[in-house]
């Protein structure tokens, strides 16, 4: 009994030991720097989320997070890089509506699960898409748009910045509410559209980030006839959105946010959470995205869990029902 007892004690202080050591390991973390991966190249406004992010959650955690562009496939192959990283705090990812709610009904084979492989940390911020004209075109604003395209169907084009981007889909909504019927022209980016919009090779566009086209909007070379997002755009106070413009509860927004690899641990992932809420808080982080004309969010994981699941059942539906393939 006493050679038992002796046993069991050391087996309980051997137990003990361990979970000393876990919650020692949790309490130090970060001990090391932090890899955020943004599946975009860099410089784009989801860069510079990701960029702002990782400083203020920096800030906040006393470690460095180094931010890696890890580009393609619409942003899949660096959400898919977050879906297979060790699930110990290391690595974590900006990723965004394309990935997160677009791409599993967009593509026929996904390397990833959205539902999972990721634990959701918080939603990072969000920017209007719009709908941005040559001053050449003959109508002013939303409902001369819809007027024009009901009467010359399938003649009015649009530019977007891929096959089933946020944009794209924006503007397939637009349609579907409007009863209308335009043609998409597909770019690689929208890089490539502004050109084209601003010398009138093409007279509408879709875009997605106001910040490629507002420097032209404001110097009158291009027109913005509507925003999509639910409340005006604080960088174009006097753009309607499509909402007020005949369309009530009409809301389109493409979205970021921070997600880690299924199993990170719980703890963790509330630190890195709090660390964000606390980091959104700086001036420095509300100027950043005000530059890129975006909006800056903080949610609990759980309320992003949510979203991103409203998100898959509403674009799943869409893209099912109009049968819109990328592959």
């Amino acid at each position: 009994m006493q050679r038992r007892d002796f046993m069991a004690a050391g087996a309980l202080a051997a137990l003990g030991s361990t979970l000393q050591g876990n919650a020692w390991a949790q309490a130090a973390y970060p001990a090391k720097p932090v890899r955020m991966i943004v599946p975009f190249p860099p410089g784009g406004p989801t860069d510079v989320m990701g960029r702002t992010a990782a400083k203020a959650m920096g800030d906040k955690l006393g470690q460095q997070f180094v931010v890696e562009n890890k580009a393609g496939a619409g942003g899949n192959i660096g959400t898919d890089a977050v879906a297979k990283a060790a699930p110990d705090g290391y690595t974590i990812g900006l990723s965004a509506i394309s990935s997160l709610a677009i791409a599993p009904y967009l593509y026929s084979n996904v390397p990833f699960n959205v539902e999972k492989d990721f634990v959701p940390i918080s939603l990072v911020g969000t920017t209007p898409c719009a709908l941005v004209v040559h001053p050449s075109v003959p109508f002013s604003d939303l409902k001369g748009m819809v007027a024009y395209a009901k009467a010359n169907p399938g003649k009015l084009n649009y530019a977007t910045s891929g096959i089933g981007t946020s944009n794209h889909l924006a503007a397939e909504l637009l349609q579907s509410v409007a009863g209308i019927q335009l043609t998409s022209v597909p770019y690689k980016g929208s890089s490539q559209i502004v050109p084209d919009l601003l010398a009138g090779t093409i007279t509408m566009s879709m875009e997605s980030s106001l910040a490629t086209t507002l420097q032209h909007i404001k110097a009158g070379k291009l027109k913005a006839i509507a925003v999509t997002s639910p409340q005006r755009a604080k960088a174009l106070p006097d753009v309607p959105t499509i909402a007020e413009s005949g369309y009530p509860g009409f809301s389109v927004e493409t979205w970021f946010g921070l997600v880690a690899p299924a199993g990170t641990p719980p703890a963790v992932v509330a630190k890195l959470h709090d660390a964000w809420e606390a980091g959104a808080k700086a001036p420095e982080a509300q100027q950043a995205f005000d530059n890129i004309s975006g909006n800056l969010r903080v949610t609990t994981p759980q309320q992003f869990a949510e979203f991103i699941r409203a998100e898959n059942r509403r674009w799943g539906e869409l893209i099912r029902r109009l049968g819109i393939k990328a592959d």
